[in-house]
């Protein structure tokens, strides 16, 4: 087809294939796309959308003619739309020289893109929208078409070996060119001011990555970085907006770009976030949004590291690095890290308190550890030991800081909230410990923590986040910041750009943090011991289901309370793997953070001494005041978690106790009435058998009376006066109410049948088979001692 043909029918085929940005067409649906299920769709998509097959074809044959594509502003990431509304230019270059009104008059502002951007807007968009797609939820991410699509354009446009492959070309011989800088159509500038955004005339003087020739082989991998770290991650929540509104942080980021205007134009200007006063957004990231970021992150890791080594001869020196080179030194700290770590703030403050927390714990894990994606391969030996973290990581860490220290706290406080007791928690929680417990690892943030601390001396004024974005300026092949040296200077430098210079840091290491893991190493103690309650509790029960005991016609459990936990569905060995997480997570806190065992001891017994002598039923944790006792905060956790429970008994009244779902209810009350006529009749003749002092008096005060009951009745203030009738003999048929019993008697009668025995016979039987039980469980229980009472 000719190029006006393709041009026409480009936005149509992109939306069919991706879906429309409102949601409304769902397209391919690329993430639901399976081989397992779909074979012949999922591979003929990829096929198609391969970054060398027909439609990226398409894509570099429209480019070479630089056709332009509108994209709604209004479809961009919350504060990208806020700041192109306000007319206020975002710092990332991506949207530079694209802002233009609607050739159609209309009033929605658009992105004027080229068929690359366009496409690849709309790939990246598409995992953020049609959240609601029900069958997301039988397939795993990992295996969907979109999934893999995302891993292959990693893979062709940052690849860690070679460079990246030149576009196919219709034209022999020619070459696609980069898209050329294009001058904006809309006069941005700051809010409330009448004179040009300072953020926009500074970037408007500074060259651009497609004007070096040199750059133009790596201007796809740029572009789709940007377009992914956009979209994916550049979402903050409104407390974040909130924070960067404050008026000293707005004073902080006008006094920097003022001193920059100085040194290039000499014209003042205001903040270009001073517009953004009025942001909200409802950002709720999914899972599959953080399994992306995640193969994201781990891809970046390994096409930074894939780093040639500086030479160390002199002649080298001389010899310019290739622009991919230069892209993997600065590809994290540049593009990713700022927003990474806001993103990654938002999920541990907004995520649900459940164990889909795994991805982004997994997420921000492999963040931490790029040494696990390093080319070198550690050594092979026949002893698993961790492997220690080398020095040369150490820069890392002291430039990503709040990384490891920050976000460890916020995750110690989801722990303190969550339930240990299930394996995934304990599991989690296991998984943090181990990481942070690599040999060499706690010491190099300590080390971190002790520069950042260091006494300012020479330090310039300190820096709000943002200001110092190195996204600030365009492309990373302008204008580079001239290397710091000073290792405190960077580890501020890092902290202050990303948080402010009003931050209040919180030591890893200091004594308030150290309460925290003391207070999670008890938790974890008390979850063991949970642990093995639910454990005992559930091999006992299992012991004591034997086939004769369903049978029993004694009267019910008269609380008839569950005092199990989810585990009891789980199985034993869930519960080992839960005491063996806990057991390992507890021994890696201890070396991360030096505990002694004289202070996990304390822990132990401290968790032991709501235990009564069998060890299994704990109190939750309260304090004694004149009016009883008052539950503390970590009672209620307890409470509300199940770790522990008050004994709560039913002191009424058996008879009058409220009706169970494994009894009949027409039953109970019939039965009631029966009763309550026999012991109104009976009443003397069962006095005067339950006062004799032989065998028949021990049988009957054991089975028709209650002496422990008619005791908390007589001196109870609440029950008294509520009970059937008096605290004498009685005569109790409610248990022939329970369905079990029922069913019971029913199986008798059938089994009976069979040896051609009657129903007058079989019910002799159970009488004379109850008679026995009933003397049995005289002797055993009262003996031939006369009763105390």
């Amino acid at each position: 087809f000719s190029l006006k043909e393709l041009h026409g029918i480009f936005q149509w085929l992109v939306e069919s294939i991706f879906g429309s940005l409102d949601g409304i067409i769902v397209g391919w649906n690329l993430r639901c796309l399976q081989g397992r299920t779909n074979p012949n769709e999922y591979s003929v998509a990829l096929d198609f959308l391969d970054p060398s097959g027909p439609m990226m074809k398409l894509v570099y044959k429209l480019q070479a003619e630089e056709y332009r594509y509108d994209f709604p502003v209004s479809y961009l990431p919350g504060p990208v739309k806020a700041s192109i509304q306000e007319q206020v230019l975002p710092e990332c270059s991506l949207y530079h020289n694209k802002v233009q009104f609607p050739s159609s008059g209309g009033l929605g502002l658009n992105l004027a893109l080229n068929p690359f951007e366009y496409y690849m807007f709309y790939f990246a968009i598409s995992l953020i929208t049609q959240k609601n797609s029900p069958a997301t939820h039988h397939v795993s991410p990992s295996n969907s078409a979109y999934f893999i699509l995302v891993d292959t354009y990693l893979k062709c446009f940052l690849p860690t070996e070679g460079s990246v492959l030149p576009p196919p070309s219709s034209n022999p011989g020619g070459a696609i060119p980069s898209p050329t800088p294009r001058s904006p159509a809309v006069p941005f500038s700051s809010y409330g001011m009448h004179h040009t955004s300072l953020l926009k005339r500074h970037i408007a003087h500074q060259p651009s990555v497609n004007a070096d020739p040199a750059s133009q082989e790596i201007w796809r991998s740029e572009t789709l970085l940007q377009i992914f770290v956009e979209m994916w991650l550049h979402h903050y929540s409104l407390e974040m907006y909130q924070k960067m509104q404050s008026p000293h942080v707005k004073l902080e980021v006008l006094h920097y770009r003022l001193s920059i205007s100085s040194k290039h134009h000499g014209s003042p200007a205001q903040s270009s976030y001073q517009a953004l006063h009025a942001y909200q957004e409802s950002f709720k990231p999914t899972e599959e949004h953080v399994l992306v970021v995640r193969l994201l992150v781990k891809h970046l890791h390994a096409f930074s590291n894939s780093l040639k080594p500086e030479p160390l001869s002199p002649s080298a020196h001389s010899h310019t690095a290739s622009p991919l080179e230069e892209f993997k030194r600065v590809v994290i700290p540049r593009f990713v890290q700022e927003k990474l770590y806001i993103f990654l703030q938002h999920c541990f403050g907004h995520w649900p308190l459940d164990a889909s927390f795994r991805a982004v714990l997994e997420m921000w894990l492999s963040y931490l550890q790029p040494w696990r994606y390093a080319p070198e391969k550690p050594p092979q030996s026949t002893e698993a030991l961790p492997r220690s973290v080398s020095e040369k990581w150490a820069a890392f860490i002291q430039e990503n800081l709040l990384m490891y220290t920050k976000l460890f706290v916020g995750f110690l406080n989801r722990a303190l909230r969550t339930d240990l007791v299930s394996p995934k928690n304990a599991l989690m929680v296991f998984r943090v410990a181990k990481v942070f417990a690599q040999p060499n690892l706690a010491e190099m943030i300590l080390k971190g923590e002790q520069l950042f601390l260091e006494p300012e001396l020479v330090i310039p004024h300190r820096q709000h986040r943002l200001f110092m974005s190195p996204t600030l300026g365009g492309s990373f092949l302008s204008s580079r910041s001239p290397a710091v040296t000073d290792a405190s200077f960077k580890v501020k430098s890092h902290v202050y750009s990303l948080e402010g210079q009003d931050f209040q840091y919180k030591q890893m290491f200091g004594a308030e943090v150290r309460n925290l893991v003391l207070k999670l190493a008890q938790l974890i103690c008390q979850a063991q011991q949970t642990a093995k309650s639910i454990s005992d509790h559930s091999a006992e029960t299992m012991a004591s289901h034997s086939f004769f005991s369903w049978f029993r016609f004694t009267p019910s459990e008269v609380n008839g309370s569950y005092t199990g936990n989810d585990l009891d569905e789980i199985g034993q060995d869930s519960i080992k793997k839960t005491d063996e997480y806990l057991e390992k997570a507890l021994e890696y806190l201890c070396q991360i953070f030096k505990l002694s065992e004289a202070q996990l001891t304390q822990m132990m017994m401290k968790c032991g001494t709501a235990q009564d002598e069998n060890g299994k039923k704990q109190l939750p944790d309260c304090i004694a005041s004149e009016n009883g006792l008052i539950l503390t905060p970590l009672g209620r956790y307890q409470i509300i978690n199940g770790l522990r429970r008050f004994e709560v008994q039913y002191q009424g009244d058996a008879e009058l106790q409220p009706i169970r779902s494994y009894e009949n209810a027409a039953l109970v009350r019939l039965l009631f009435r029966l009763s309550s006529v026999l012991n109104a009749r009976f009443a003397d003749q069962m006095e005067v058998l339950c006062s004799r002092d032989d065998f028949v008096g021990r049988l009957c005060r054991y089975h028709l009376t209650n002496p422990q009951l008619a005791q908390k009745i007589r001196y109870s203030p609440v029950v008294r006066g509520r009970t059937s009738q008096n605290w004498g003999p009685r005569i109790s048929l409610r248990f022939l109410a329970s369905y079990r019993t029922l069913i019971s008697l029913l199986m008798i009668y059938f089994l009976a049948s069979w040896f051609y025995v009657g129903p007058v016979g079989c019910t002799f039987i159970i009488l004379i088979g109850y008679f026995l039980y009933a003397v049995i469980m005289t002797f055993f229980f009262e003996g031939w001692k006369p009763h105390e009472h």
